[in-house]
């Protein structure tokens, strides 16, 4: 592990110990993590003994799905799901990739974050907590409030808080989870405790996922703080590892450039 890396570990124990951290979170759907670089944060979340979130990149991922089990994932996220249709399709892949008991281990939940997903939250929320189906919901406002076209200016208006409130309403009714992301930051904690007055079992920030009791704590600033410099660590090193692979051959292409038109000239 280099120097960005063991502070990221360093920051993940903190989080565990310190602020609800619950697990940490890849993406190869919006954020396209590559399968280097997710081992890599696999072996920060392994060694802080936190577990990983993975979204995969669609409700039926089958090669998504197969790598989140052979890596051992704890959290699975299906995007973009609009649809009960979508969901049984998600449902039918996770299925056929997951044994009963892997399925023990392994918590599986879609994202509500498009209107019409919103609109169809009764249908949705029913066909989630049917007998073999998922456990629980990620209400995501970035795409939320796109889909709306009032972009992330929009996000903390009270009226999509209502519809947050809305699905976390159902899924308590339900009784399956309901977790909130999306801009998730110090100015926005008023409105994880009004959504925790309903139901909130975890929120999540773009690298990070707090618990939601995590807001019964006192220091949420400090949290959050080392939430974002998690993720600025990710990126940074993300960067340098990739500057060092787009770097390690200058040298010989330098040199082959001169001999090639040594040789041109010779021709």
């Amino acid at each position: 592990m280099n120097k960005h890396e063991h502070k990221m570990l360093e920051l993940l124990k903190r989080g565990k110990q310190e602020f609800g951290v619950v697990a940490t979170k890849a993406e190869f759907e919006a954020e396209g993590t590559r399968v280097d670089e997710l081992l890599r944060l696999l072996e920060i979340a392994y060694k802080a003994e936190v577990p990983l979130t993975l979204k995969i990149g669609g409700c039926e991922a089958i090669r998504d799905l197969l790598e989140a089990k052979q890596f051992g994932v704890s959290y699975v996220v299906a995007p973009m799901v609009e649809t009960s249709y979508a969901l049984t399709k998600y449902i039918a892949a996770k299925n056929k990739v997951f044994s009963d008991y892997e399925q023990e281990h392994t918590d599986f939940l879609f994202n509500i974050e498009t209107i019409t997903g919103y609109r169809n939250r009764l249908e949705l929320v029913k066909t989630a907590a049917q007998d073999g189906g998922v456990d629980g919901v990620v209400f995501g406002r970035v795409d939320f409030v796109g889909s709306l076209g009032t972009g992330r200016g929009g996000i903390e208006d009270e009226s999509v808080t209502q519809y947050v409130c809305d699905v976390a309403n159902l899924c308590k009714e339900y009784e399956i989870d309901f977790v909130l992301g999306g801009a998730i930051s110090i100015d926005v904690v008023h409105t994880l405790k009004r959504v925790r007055e309903v139901k909130l079992t975890r929120f999540e920030t773009r690298k990070v996922v707090f618990s939601g009791s995590a807001l019964e704590m006192t220091d949420m600033k400090q949290a959050l703080l080392d939430a974002v410099h998690f993720e600025l660590l990710w990126l940074i090193n993300k960067q340098e590892y990739y500057g060092v692979i787009h770097r390690e051959d200058d040298a010989r292409i330098q040199m082959l450039e001169s001999r090639w038109k040594i040789l041109q000239n010779n021709v």
